[in-house]
């Protein structure tokens, strides 16, 4: 079996829209590209690092659209090893309609989502699902991923789609790597998902 990895942007108030730019999902939110302001060449290798080994992609509809109308078309340009990576791979996209899944290698699943991303943990060593926070909602509810792989960029918006938007359930994580911060504070964060649900307890009394 393999892993599903949840690959997140995202700002100190845990808003996951639109970091790459200003069309990228702009209905009702103003910041569009909040990302590029603060991208330096250490975040660009720990994003290219993440990716590697990734042999499959699982997308939600929008994100799928937006990768589709611009990866096929980057390869010999300045981000050509992570098209060569995208066009190559099978991307498995989550939606309720009917996407065009012109891009090479792409495959609509099913309505029974949970069947369909276990299928695709079981066919694949390291899955990766990158945006697609309508799709990580469902995964965090589900608990229907292995880790979760956060850049928690030095920015508060206070409005936009965030990573935890309701309808989760009660999940321990556990940090996998020491935190690392980027020159331009951006903070790299990896847990995975462990078992059982969190705990409490009485500061008041003594052990």
């Amino acid at each position: 079996m393999g892993s599903i990895q949840i690959e997140l942007f995202t700002t100190l108030d845990l808003v996951g829209q639109a970091p790459g730019g200003p069309e990228e999902d702009p209905v009702g939110f103003p910041f569009g590209g909040w990302q590029a302001p603060l991208l330096d060449d250490v975040t660009g290798a720990q994003i290219w690092d993440a990716l590697d080994g990734t042999d499959a992609l699982l997308l939600g509809r929008r994100t799928y659209d937006i990768f589709a109308a611009y990866w096929p078309h980057q390869e010999g340009g300045p981000d050509d090893d992570i098209a060569t990576l995208f066009n190559r791979i099978p991307k498995y996209v989550a939606s309720r309609g009917t996407p065009d899944l012109s891009w090479a290698g792409s495959v609509h699943l099913g309505r029974d989502l949970r069947q369909a991303v276990t299928e695709v943990r079981d066919r694949h060593a390291d899955v990766k699902v990158i945006g697609s926070l309508d799709l990580v909602q469902t995964l965090l509810h589900e608990r229907l991923f292995d880790s979760l792989n956060l850049w928690v960029h030095p920015i508060v918006l206070g409005v936009g789609k965030k990573l935890f938007d309701g309808g989760e359930v009660p999940a321990n994580l556990t940090l996998l790597d020491p935190p690392t911060a980027s020159p331009r504070g951006v903070v790299h964060l990896r847990y995975g998902l462990a078992e059982g649900t969190p705990q409490t307890g009485d500061m008041t009394v003594s052990t």
